[in-house]
């Protein structure tokens, strides 16, 4: 069962997006749109409250499918998600250029941020390593290789993961067990029982962040990242459309400008 085409068609040419009719609402609860989404746009808020503010403006019930980004946009790809909300944009850009993916939309701007441990109590506090305030992070990760600090990955295929490989590859660094390890859950809960550095979002950090992790590093413009929604090419689901047209819009916009450590998508 899928939601009626006419009642959306109704609902795309409206400037401003009404709740839909109640026929809608309840085959939308039948049939939902299935969204993959970062796990970690999730923790931090962004994701969730793009589905709830979409459904309280439309009734259309949208089902979140966390995961990792790439393995989120392979099943985009087979088909097995109707799109993908996901911070991994040489990926998509792939998926799309391919002709797999299409519809991709800008819907919001964030960074990631290097945690790391503290020394120390108050003013006097200090990170074992000295990169606390530094602006370049291939510095930061070169000075981290040296003292082969405990540094611990972001969980494979995740948007953070593909942006740290990066990062490291910037600082032409090979990163190497025994002071990297790759996460294979929470890499920030992770890095805070160990006493490890490592690299997230900022609004997961802003979100879950906690003692005895401090913010090192951040600032760098090859830290920023985008998230884009993006819809298959192998299913059509009605609602995937209005998705990606309300989330990269004006209410959309604002959902974003109102959760800590993202920024609306330029206009």
């Amino acid at each position: 069962m899928t939601i009626d085409r006419r009642s959306l068609l109704a609902l795309l040419a409206a400037s401003a997006i009404p709740a839909a009719a109640p026929a809608a609402q309840r085959k939308s609860l039948a049939d939902p749109m299935r969204l993959g989404a970062e796990q970690a746009l999730i923790d931090s808020g962004l994701a969730s409250q793009f589905q709830k503010a979409f459904g309280r403006d439309t009734g259309v019930a949208v089902q979140l499918v966390p995961g990792r980004s790439a393995p989120l946009l392979e099943a985009l790809e087979r088909g097995e998600l109707d799109a993908a909300m996901t911070n991994a944009p040489e990926q998509e850009a792939q998926l799309e250029k391919q002709g797999l993916a299409h519809d991709r939309r800008l819907i919001a701007v964030g960074d990631f941020v290097l945690v790391g441990p503290l020394e120390g109590v108050g003013k006097k506090a200090k990170d074992p390593v000295g990169i606390a305030g530094e602006r370049d992070i291939a510095v930061a990760l070169v000075k981290l290789a040296q003292a082969q600090a405990r540094f611990v990955g972001p969980v494979n295929g995740s948007g953070a993961h593909l942006s740290t490989l990066a990062l490291w590859r910037a600082a032409k660094i090979a990163p190497a067990a025994p002071w990297y390890v790759e996460s294979k859950g929470n890499a920030l809960e992770q890095a805070a029982s160990e006493g490890a550095y490592t690299l997230i979002e900022r609004g997961l950090w802003m979100s879950r962040g906690r003692k005895p992790l401090a913010l090192m590093v951040d600032g760098d413009p090859r830290m920023v990242t985008e998230v884009h929604v993006m819809r298959s090419f192998r299913v059509n689901h009605p609602a995937a459309k209005l998705f990606g047209q309300w989330v990269s819009g004006l209410q959309g916009r604002r959902v974003a400008a109102s959760l800590r450590g993202w920024r609306p998508a330029p206009a």
